[in-house]
């Protein structure tokens, strides 16, 4: 059985700097349409949620793109959804059941790779009925996001962005998205060329996909450009810089990358002081209360 994280174990470094970059809401404005159009009727169909369809909505859209959890692995995301309607006052008024999907915890505390790989090969092994429940919610969302997902750009500046720094830098896709949704997307938009390595789910966390390359250049010279708090954990986890697209101001974000932090990263000018201003004003758009608690 072929090793899904070869690609990265084996990268060897052209360049003695490397970008690593998130693709959904980073490079393509594709969480809203994701999350609202594919994620959300999928988890309110499979997880029998109708009767508190109002609530699971805005649970779901509060984790999964205005909170702290934005762009989280589905799985845990999806347990979160569960954990805050539980909790939701408004929710037990109306005795509906809440999913505990207590395997899915189980196996999400086992599992260093959560995606559909892993999740079919442990149904294959136990035959567990929530994991088979999980696992046909995850394939409903897929097959939305393929019939649905398509036409969608880079951000404005991306593209040069991309252009500009493959002159001194090696790029991977660092992401928690399927790897052949993010081999389809960035190949439609003809972007493709640019990073070494794309890597999805399959091949792990951001924060292991990161460990498995940092090392390979000098440090200081890794950064990673993310959309979400997941992201700036993975780079810190593995003490590496980061440099935030803010959600909802994602175009001021690549022009003031485009024109200023490259530079400054390549230079020696991204300062511990610059970094700390970029992530004070991002972590003040991804809060840990949803509305309904402040």
């Amino acid at each position: 059985m072929s090793d899904p994280q070869a690609p990265l174990k084996n990268l060897e470094p052209k360049f003695d700097f490397l970008v690593a970059i998130d693709s959904d809401g980073c490079v393509f404005d594709s969480m809203e349409i994701k999350q609202k159009e594919c994620f959300t009727p999928n988890t309110i169909k499979h997880w029998n949620l109708q009767p508190v369809s109002k609530y699971a909505r805005a649970a779901a859209e509060f984790v999964n793109l205005y909170s702290k959890w934005r762009g989280a692995n589905r799985f845990p995301a999806l347990v979160k959804v569960f954990d805050l309607l539980a909790d939701w006052e408004e929710v037990k008024k109306r005795n509906v059941e809440i999913p505990v999907a207590q395997p899915l915890r189980d196996w999400l505390a086992r599992e260093s790779k959560p995606g559909n790989p892993a999740l079919i090969a442990e149904v294959e092994k136990t035959g567990d009925p929530v994991l088979k429940q999980t696992l046909r919610w995850s394939n409903a969302v897929n097959a939305s996001v393929e019939d649905m997902v398509y036409g969608i750009p880079p951000f404005p500046l991306v593209r040069e962005s991309l252009d500009k720094i493959s002159q001194w830098a090696d790029i991977i896709v660092c992401s928690g998205t399927p790897g052949e949704a993010l081999e389809r997307e960035w190949e439609e938009n003809k972007i493709e060329q640019y990073p070494r390595v794309i890597a999805g789910q399959e091949m792990g966390k951001k924060k292991d996909h990161l460990e498995m390359v940092a090392g390979k250049y000098p440090k200081g010279n890794v950064i990673m450009i993310g959309d979400a708090f997941g992201d700036l954990k993975a780079a810190k986890a593995n003490n590496l810089l980061f440099y935030p697209i803010n959600p909802g101001h994602e175009e001021d974000s690549w022009e003031l990358f485009y024109n200023e932090a490259a530079d400054a990263f390549h230079d020696g000018g991204y300062t511990d002081e610059y970094e700390a201003k970029l992530i004070t004003e991002f972590e003040k758009l991804l809060p840990e209360l949803p509305p309904w608690k402040r």
